[in-house]
């Protein structure tokens, strides 16, 4: 695909998400839950959507395919076991929606420090998502950078495609907050399943059809249809690269904070339902995207290139080609913009909020569009150090996130829990989090997610046990849950 083509594309993309975004705007954005949680009232479909478009970024197409590249057949298993995970949405899901709804949370961490009672628990677990989920960011960033660099053979440098996607997040987050990214995202959500799985097909019919293209892959390359196939996906690596996976959904609060968001129980399932039939059909097209790549380009020395590289290929027309690069750009762009808003959501209600007494509720607002910008920034500069290997390095952000799950799970089912047991498990565990990547080092082989995980579990419950717990609060919120889920059933 010529270079002029990607610009039309992406200006024609620009244009239409703008005027999505626009119309987006119903009423004043005056408050927190308002920007934050479009009032709480998006319904099914949107939210499943925007869920999806939020998820499955720049990680598939670019990362899973990369990862499909790397190690094969195991990759297939790594993404089904997340979407597994997602089955904590509907356990987890409807208790969120409640004690939302009830209590007027805005963000996960404000929750945490509420059912603790202890608002060094809410500062604290702000914190820690913002110092991993920067990296994260930065991950969707340097999709975009790879995917126009790859198409356009080096004509659109990766520092301009990093600085696009930076530039649209920050534009689409201002114009009407939660409304405008949900309804941008249904948007890019539908385009990219649409246009992926075209390609795919396509694809797969100008490498022989599905026989002759896994027998290819059974010539050349066996070793990608077996575990652990060429050694990437050991055990001990995939058990390290699943099971921060496989708590993404409560780990990470760009996803935790939309279960604030539906209007209705009702609509939070439809959420659920919608969002696992697109993540199937998403993952087996990312997985054969990879096996083409693999087929097509043999040796590869960066995985993440894999994808631009089959846009840009013979089997795929130019213009198909371009419309798959605006879809995988836009959903990377979506994951970045939800990030932009659950990071200053969380500074200016649980770290400003907490800090400087008494704040209005307007003033927490103010100052969570200021930070926006200087987010995006981070992430930009952190984008700029073009780490290899997407997948692995977004599941690194997660092993860094997973340490707050024993505190979720004890806010709903664990009366003893206490906030000297949230800071504890998450402080200490959060920086031999940071320690083992930053060092890369495996102790007894386990990855820093399972070291995270393992770690913050033992200190909550251990610190839990011998220290004093909120009874009252854990009395009153737990009821509430159970009652407000036996009247809404």
């Amino acid at each position: 695909m010529t270079t002029s083509l990607v610009w039309w594309a992406i200006s024609i993309y620009v244009l239409i998400a703008l005027v999505i975004a626009f119309l987006s705007r119903t009423g004043k954005q005056h408050n927190m839950e308002s920007y934050f949680l479009g009032d709480r009232k998006m319904g099914g479909f949107v939210s499943a959507l925007s869920y999806s478009a939020t998820t499955y970024s720049a990680f598939m197409l670019v990362g899973l395919a990369g990862l499909t590249y790397n190690g094969g057949v195991g990759a297939l298993g790594f993404e089904l076991i997340y979407l597994m995970g997602v089955s904590l949405v509907a356990f987890f899901g409807p208790r969120f929606w409640v004690v939302g709804k009830k209590y007027g949370y805005v963000t996960p961490s404000e929750m945490l420090g509420d059912r603790y009672k202890s608002k060094y628990v809410a500062i604290v677990v702000a914190i820690t998502n913002c110092l991993f989920l920067i990296p994260y960011s930065a991950v969707q960033l340097s999709g975009v950078g790879y995917l126009l660099q790859g198409v356009t053979n080096d004509a659109i440098p990766y520092t301009t495609g990093v600085l696009i996607a930076t530039l649209l997040a920050i534009v689409f987050t201002y114009i009407a907050g939660i409304r405008s990214v949900a309804w941008t995202d249904s948007l890019q959500a539908l385009f990219m399943i649409v246009s992926s799985t075209v390609v795919v097909l396509i694809l797969v019919n100008g490498l022989g059809g599905f026989t002759t293209f896994f027998k290819t892959i059974e010539t050349t390359q066996p070793e990608l249809l077996t575990v652990p196939g060429n050694g990437f996906f050991s055990f001990l690596t995939f058990l390290g690269l699943t099971i921060p996976w496989f708590f993404f959904s409560l780990s990470n609060p760009q996803v935790s904070q939309r279960l604030y968001m539906p209007a209705s129980l009702k609509s939070l399932k439809n959420m659920l339902m919608g969002f696992l039939v697109f993540g199937f059909i998403y993952t087996l097209v990312a997985i054969i995207w990879g096996y083409s790549a693999a087929i097509m380009f043999p040796n590869l020395e960066n995985a993440d290139l894999a994808t631009p590289l089959v846009l840009s290929s013979d089997l795929v027309p130019p213009v198909l080609g371009v419309i798959v690069m605006v879809g995988i750009m836009a959903a990377a762009i979506s994951t970045i913009d939800s990030i932009l808003l659950t990071l200053s959501s969380l500074f200016a209600k649980d770290v400003y909020g907490n800090i400087k007494k008494n704040t209005s509720d307007r003033l927490q607002l103010r100052v969570g569009k200021i930070v926006i910008p200087i987010i995006a920034l981070l992430a930009y500069l952190f984008a700029e150090m073009q780490l290899n290997l997407i997948a692995v390095l977004s599941v690194a952000s997660s092993a860094g996130l997973i340490v707050v799950v024993p505190a979720i799970i004890g806010t709903f089912f664990w009366k003893r829990g206490t906030a000297a047991g949230v800071l504890s498990s998450v402080l200490i565990a959060g920086i031999i989090v940071i320690l083992l990547e930053f060092f890369q080092v495996k102790p007894l082989g386990l990855a820093s997610g399972l070291w995270g995980i393992g770690i913050s579990t033992i200190l909550f419950i251990g610190v839990s046990l011998l220290t004093k717990a909120p009874e009252a609060k854990a009395n009153e919120f737990l009821s509430y849950i159970r009652q407000a889920l036996k009247k809404e059933s």
